[in-house]
């Protein structure tokens, strides 16, 4: 098993790859030996647990290309690049508060603080609240939408309370 040095030694290597953008704006990955894939994909291995560690670089037809251990090892230029098309494809919104809920039995609406405003959202059922760990919760509205809540126990009293029907 390698020891730390060598493993932070390899992390801030110079990629053997080169990512830019084509004049569709699609990302091109450039390896090593010139072949170049067009509209390639940044895919998060952890995206709610540990967004920066861990980003496969995938190809239109769902292949990994380039794996990337960690985003902060990359050079300032390609790692600008390829967080801004997870920024461009990504939208989980954060919940800060429940407001308030239509009623305790499902389907019902809940009107919520997000770290993007305030907003309504449809819940189905109980099943589409998640448990991702100990107090991570992950909920999906009737549109597809997730909302994560990062520390249930950091919610205020009344948002605790309302969440609480619903566990």
């Amino acid at each position: 098993m390698p020891n730390d040095q060598n493993f932070e030694q390899t992390a801030m290597q110079k990629p053997e790859y080169t990512l830019s953008r084509n004049q569709f704006g699609k990302l091109v990955l450039t390896l090593a030996d010139g072949t170049a894939h067009e509209g390639v994909v940044p895919v998060r291995a952890f995206p709610i647990s540990a967004p920066d560690d861990g980003v496969g670089m995938v190809s239109a037809d769902g292949r990994e290309l380039a794996w990337i251990p960690r985003l902060d090892a990359l050079p300032a230029p390609m790692r600008a690049l390829i967080e801004g098309e997870l920024a461009g494809r990504e939208f989980m919104p954060e919940i800060r508060s429940i407001v308030d809920v239509s009623t305790y039995a499902t389907p019902s609406v809940w009107t919520v603080q997000t770290d993007r405003g305030q907003t309504d959202l449809v819940l189905r059922g109980e099943e589409d609240i998640r448990r991702l760990t100990g107090s991570t919760l992950l909920i999906s509205d009737n549109h597809g939408i997730h909302y994560l809540i990062r520390d249930q126990f950091a919610l205020d009293k009344h948002s605790r309370k309302i969440l609480d029907r619903f566990l």
